[in-house]
């Protein structure tokens, strides 16, 4: 760079970098790195900027009895009324960050760590998640209360219960009901809820103890976390017979007894292989995917050519469902 220099006194910057094919931009690059050029050298220092002893005179008067708790803004609009000037605001906090004297000085809520539930089910009654939803009443500000409990292999209502209100006490009863119906054993199930009063109440936290079922609970304000509940709620609310307003909590269940039956017995469901969750719940799904091939195999055998020389199959049940599986998920034989 400094044959660039002595070369460029004599024809021009632009021609010595030219005839050295050195960029003009890697010339001032290099040149502005500081007063004598070359890598590792003190930087140059802004001509406007305080020197040392300034600084020093500044930080005193930030740290003075008067001032130490005091923003730089008003220091300086105090010091303005007494007629004197040592800096700008801007350099006061520049100087303080300098010496690592910025920080928030006030307390603030340190919210706890929430570890992302985790949960696999290989087969029915080994998961379910539960949750509440609100149907709105005869009047405004009116609502009826609708519990679910789903099977997450299956996608089976297992059970349900329509209220008045959101009771711990109810959702309690209706999870010991439906746990003595499907014949749950201690340490079978796990029970994966948001984070509602009821499925965090003691209640039914120590209901589920006693039946030795696990427990989990969605992370705060992540929906994401119980996706099977919110997703059988949709398709409730989408039916084209659900109505805009349940004139009382009967009519709630004279309107969800044949929807829950439809739901579960007649209802192909896009997540378990176009089965009704009635006949993967109760071990049909392995023989109806074979009468399915069956007609498959017939049709090929009838027609190949329509099916262009491939024997189709159908689509079967998923052999693990999860609740936010993992990047490498541990029941994946190709890991093992």
């Amino acid at each position: 760079m400094n044959l660039v220099e002595s070369l460029a006194k004599e024809v021009g910057l632009r021609q010595a970098c030219s005839a050295l094919a050195i960029p003009r931009a890697v010339y001032y690059r290099w040149r502005n790195r500081g007063e004598h050029g070359p890598k590792g050298r003190q930087k140059r220092r802004p001509p406007l900027s305080l020197d040392a002893a300034e600084e020093r005179a500044v930080l005193e008067v930030l740290h003075s009895d008067r001032f130490v708790d005091k923003a730089p803004q008003e220091i300086y609009h105090t010091l303005l009324d007494e007629g004197r000037y040592l800096c700008s605001p801007r350099t006061m906090y520049r100087i303080l960050e300098k010496h690592g004297e910025v920080r928030e000085r006030r307390n603030q809520l340190a919210h706890p760590h929430y570890e992302k539930p985790e949960l696999l089910a290989t087969g029915p009654n080994q998961l379910w998640t539960w949750d509440i939803t609100k149907l709105k009443g005869p009047t405004k500000w009116t609502y009826y209360y609708l519990y679910v409990i789903l099977d997450v292999f299956s996608r089976y209502v297992v059970g349900w219960m329509v209220s008045h209100r959101e009771q711990a006490v109810l959702a309690e009863k209706l999870i010991e009901e439906t746990c003595a119906k499907q014949g749950i054993k201690p340490g079978q199930l796990t029970i994966h809820a948001d984070r509602g009063s009821s499925m965090t109440s003691k209640p039914v936290a120590f209901l589920l103890a006693d039946l030795g079922i696990t427990k989990s609970h969605s992370r705060p304000y992540v929906s994401d976390d119980n996706p099977y509940s919110e997703s059988q709620f949709k398709t409730l609310k989408y039916r084209p017979d659900f109505p805009e307003r349940f004139g009382s909590a009967e009519d709630v269940r004279v309107f969800c007894r044949p929807f829950f039956r439809w739901y579960n017995h007649d209802h192909h469901h896009s997540g378990i292989a176009y089965l009704t969750p009635a006949a993967v719940h109760y071990g049909l799904a392995e023989q109806i995917v074979k009468e399915r091939q069956a007609v498959l195999v017939a049709a090929y055998e009838k027609h190949p050519e329509r099916f262009k020389g491939k024997v189709p199959s159908p689509a079967t049940v998923p052999k693990t469902v999860w609740i936010n599986k993992p990047a490498s998920d541990p029941s994946d034989p190709k890991l093992h």
